[in-house]
């Protein structure tokens, strides 16, 4: 990961299709480092959803508590240097330039040789072991990384909106498309696809086994798929070209809704559950917390095996936030869990972060059940694929 901006290389070297490692060096301000720490943890969730990025780590001094590190892998130059060169990125890090000093460096490396125990000994020093189980980045340019849940599936999102006035002939057609194939290889399949609209606002979740990456890819060579995104592409507020790969990973990097908390059990849960999709009203600034809070009640509810809460998972960049929440009970007979709110207090931190109407009181049923409809978005489609 980068994050503060500088001049940057306008030429491309002949090692541009190598994988980048970027160094960036910090002196963090007195005062600032949890500050800082926050920051970059909302930061880290948002970069991982930037196509092109593989990893990043963040390390701090054992002799100068102010001096920090942050490495970052990526599939390519191009990649790293869209993004860094980007609208996008420039707004992404101003929340970082009031912790870090004036005192920076950043350096960029192409990746030449390697040593892992995946790869065997590519230089003098013996191989380095990784524990197993470790998750391995997919390596493929302009797609996301994630990290599975505790059950082994990828949950990734996408977020676009469309214009105004256009929202039925949209929803009609994405009800209407045929589910592609799950089996992607012998590696990866395809689980569930869930689409919801909210306004003229479109949420797409999808869930994975194996590389996200590569079922993405299958997903989008589908000739009932292709027929869709082309249907609606008229519609989008936004202009996108998936048939152009430079503007395809311009639009996935727009698109992009990351997982950042999973609240799931380790085996799928059983009964007639029911989906819901809820976009958070979030005030300007707040999206992290809110993420982390429904997050927590989420982990919480899920200690309770017959509960109402079965699974969840939150989506969020920036102040963009989504949770995706499978319930044993209807929405309208448990408000309080299908807005994720535990508590009273639980319930007032929630309004303190979300822009609600003066009427909306989470700490009453009738205020839950104005917000949850409020939020809860339109389902469109939530389709298992089929294995072939």
């Amino acid at each position: 990961m980068t994050t503060l901006s500088e001049p940057q290389v306008q030429q491309r070297s002949a090692s541009e299709d190598s994988r980048l490692r970027v160094v960036l060096m910090l002196e963090i301000q007195d005062g600032a480092q949890q500050r800082f720490l926050d920051v970059y943890e909302q930061l880290r969730h948002q970069v991982a959803s930037v196509p092109g990025h593989v990893s990043d780590q963040l390390c701090q001094s054992i002799e100068d508590p102010r001096q920090w590190l942050i490495t970052s892998e990526w599939d390519d130059q191009h990649s790293f240097l869209t993004w860094v060169d980007s609208p996008a990125h420039r707004e992404m890090v101003k929340p970082m330039h009031g912790c870090v000093s004036d005192r920076f460096r950043s350096m960029r490396y192409s990746i030449l040789r390697e040593t892992s125990a995946a790869h065997g000994a590519t230089g003098s020093r013996p191989p380095v072991e990784v524990p197993a189980g470790t998750p391995r980045p997919a390596g493929r340019p302009g797609m996301p990384q994630a990290v599975p849940g505790p059950d082994g599936v990828v949950r990734h999102a996408l977020t676009f909106t469309v214009k105004p006035g256009s929202e039925r002939k949209v929803a009609e057609i994405l009800s209407g498309y045929a589910s592609p194939k799950a089996e992607v290889d012998e590696n990866t399949r395809l689980l569930r696809t869930s689409l919801f609209m909210h306004g003229n606002r479109v949420v797409r979740a999808v869930e994975v086994v194996g590389d996200l990456g590569a079922a993405l890819r299958h997903v989008a060579m589908q000739p009932e798929v292709r027929a869709v995104e082309e249907a609606i592409n008229p519609h989008l507020e936004e202009h996108r070209e998936l048939g152009n790969p430079e503007a395809a990973r311009a639009f996935f990097a727009r698109a992009a809704l990351p997982a950042v908390h999973q609240a799931v059990p380790a085996t799928p849960p059983r009964g007639n559950l029911r989906r819901h999709a809820l976009l958070y009203p979030v005030r300007p600034g707040h999206g992290a917390a809110v993420a982390e809070l429904l997050a927590a009640q989420d982990r919480a509810a899920l200690a309770d095996p017959t509960g109402p809460v079965a699974a969840s998972t939150v989506f969020q960049r920036e102040d963009g936030v989504v949770r995706l929440v499978d319930l044993r009970v209807p929405a309208e007979d448990h408000p309080a869990a299908a807005l994720g709110v535990a508590g009273e207090r639980e319930a007032a931190e929630l309004a303190r972060l979300l822009d609600l109407r003066p009427e909306v009181d989470l700490r009453t049923v009738a205020g839950m059940g104005r917000a949850l409809a409020h939020c809860d978005m339109h389902p469109l489609t939530d389709r298992s694929s089929q294995v072939s």
